[in-house]
C-alpha cells in the first residue's frame, strides 16, 4: 500500500481535518489499517464517527416524516391521489425497512420519534395541499405499526390498480 501524501501543506496552527477532509479521511483510514494508533487524530474520529451515528438517526426520521406526510396528503386530498404520491409511500416504507435492517439498533428510535416526525409530515401536507393545519390532527392518527404497514393507505378506499 501506498504512503498518504497530502497535496495541502499543513502546519502546527492548521490540520488536515480543516483543510482537506477527504485527504483526513484517507489518512485516517490508512493509519488505522496499518494500527498505527498513535498517529490518529482521535478526537475527530470519534467525532465524525458520533456524526455518522447521528446521520442514521436522522436519515429515518426525516423518511418517517416523509411518509406520515403522504399519507396525510393521500387521506385528506383523495382527488389528487397520484402514482407519484403512491411511489412515495411505498418507496420510504422501504427504505426505512432497509435502514432498519441494515441498523437494527434504530428500531426503537422510531417510536421515539415518532411524534417529531408527525410534525415534520404535518408541515410537508400543510405545505403541499394548502389546506389549513387545523384540517390534520395535531397529533398522528395513526399507530407505527400501521404506518410501516405494507398496502395502507388511508381514507376512504380507493382502486390501488390505477396507481
Amino acid at each position: 500500500m501506498r504512503a498518504f501524501n497530502s497535496p495541502v501543506p499543513i502546519d502546527r496552527n492548521n490540520s488536515l481535518y480543516e483543510v482537506d477532509f477527504y485527504a483526513w479521511t484517507q489518512r485516517q483510514s490508512l493509519l488505522l489499517r496499518n494500527q498505527q494508533w498513535q498517529q490518529i487524530d482521535s478526537a475527530n474520529v470519534i467525532e465524525e464517527i458520533e456524526s455518522l451515528g447521528r446521520q442514521q438517526r436522522q436519515e429515518l426520521r426525516n423518511r418517517l416524516a416523509i411518509l406520515i406526510g403522504h399519507l396525510l396528503k393521500w387521506e385528506y386530498q383523495p382527488e389528487n391521489r397520484s402514482r407519484s404520491w403512491f411511489a412515495t409511500i411505498n418507496i420510504q416504507r422501504l427504505d426505512i425497512g432497509e435502514l432498519v435492517a441494515d441498523n437494527p439498533s434504530l428500531k426503537p428510535y422510531l417510536n421515539e420519534v415518532l411524534a417529531a416526525a408527525y410534525k415534520k409530515g404535518l408541515m410537508l401536507a400543510v405545505k403541499d395541499t394548502g389546506l389549513p393545519s387545523k384540517t390534520f390532527p395535531p397529533a398522528s392518527a395513526y399507530s407505527l405499526d400501521i404506518i410501516l404497514s405494507e398496502g395502507f393507505y388511508p381514507g376512504e378506499a380507493s382502486d390501488m390498480t390505477d396507481f
